[in-house]
């Protein structure tokens, strides 16, 4: 399966976009292993709820799909983003990011996030695998959204924004 780095590999715009999206990745996933790694019940997903809710809406950003740039989009190129939101099938892309929304779309890696939950009961080597899973399972999550981006921007024939400078905040 291709990474979204190869996806974006013969444009040098989403390259780089997927190469600002992975630098908020790396450092939000190192949090969520932390916070997994704590054996208090509940917190890594709380952790890992407000870490998504927060990043989403910066991956967007840099593929120029949060609300505000959709807005800012002629109707007809605006038509074509939703078309392919539509065709990708993502609940993420172009909208307000809630925590309730995240916690939806986590389902994707729910079973990663239980076997998470179960581990940390285990002394030590418990709390590594946790983090670990907890890690993997961020980057993960992050990963297939920034293809969706990626399959959006390429089917709606999107101009993704020159970013020159981001601020990578945990």
């Amino acid at each position: 399966m291709p990474t979204a780095l190869h996806m974006a590999s013969d444009d040098a715009a989403l390259e780089a976009a997927v190469k600002r999206s992975r630098k908020l990745l790396n450092k939000r996933a190192l949090v969520a292993a932390a916070a997994s790694a704590v054996p208090v019940p509940g917190l890594d997903w709380a952790v890992d709820a407000a870490l998504l809710s927060k990043l989403i809406p910066e991956i967007n950003k840099e593929f120029g799909l949060t609300p505000a740039q959709l807005d800012k989009l002629d109707p007809k190129k605006r038509d074509q983003v939703q078309k392919a939101v539509a065709l990708v099938g993502s609940v993420l892309i172009g909208k307000f990011i809630s925590r309730d929304l995240v916690i939806k779309a986590a389902t994707k890696i729910g079973v990663r996030l239980t076997s998470k939950q179960a581990a940390k009961f285990i002394p030590l080597a418990g709390q590594v695998v946790s983090a670990l899973v907890g890690y993997a399972a961020i980057r993960y999550f992050g990963e297939e959204h920034m293809k969706d981006c990626i399959r959006v921007a390429t089917q709606a024939e999107l101009e993704i924004p020159r970013l020159e400078h981001i601020a990578l905040k945990a």
